[in-house]
């Protein structure tokens, strides 16, 4: 009697055939409209990753490009002082932050009283760089200038001063 009672409860009148309805009233999307919304979410989000990815590489290759051209030297007399020529070579702005000659931190004079020092795209400045710390400069001797910029890049350049 509990298998009856199973056997009913699992399987209504009618059997599986009667818990399946054919409706033949609902029309279903055609292939062809299936198909093109499947391109048009691909297209969407393709342009979209590419995007994404197109600010991503323009955010890492926003490097710094500076160049120290020349390197002209004052009197030895204290305080001694290095005329530094640097050129911003690249299409963002620059700013200098600290400035070595020598593996010694110096102050600048020039354009303003302190680092840091702003450098726009595609232009030039020149940096008096006060050697105010031992030792001072020595006719002859090579000095070699660094300059640290905010990124914590580093731009060297070595001269020779001149014999009088």
């Amino acid at each position: 009697m509990l298998g009856f009672y199973l056997r009913n409860q699992l399987s209504p009148k009618g059997g599986i055939k009667g818990k399946m309805k054919i409706w033949k009233n609902v029309k279903a999307l055609s292939p062809v409209v299936a198909s093109i919304i499947l391109i048009a979410v691909t297209v969407a989000v393709s342009i979209a990753v590419a995007a994404w990815m197109g600010a991503l590489t323009f955010t890492f290759m926003a490097t710094e490009q500076v160049q120290i051209t020349n390197m002209a030297f004052g009197p030895s007399a204290n305080p001694s002082w290095i005329a530094v020529t640097v050129n911003n070579t690249g299409t963002s702005p620059v700013t200098m932050n600290e400035a070595w000659i020598n593996n010694v931190k110096h102050t600048t004079t020039f354009p303003a009283s302190q680092l840091p020092a702003n450098i726009g795209a595609n232009s030039g400045l020149v940096l008096n760089i006060t050697m105010t710390n031992n030792p001072l400069m020595v006719n002859g001797n090579n000095y070699q200038v660094k300059l640290v910029s905010s990124k914590g890049n580093q731009f060297m350049y070595s001269a020779v001063a001149p014999t009088q």
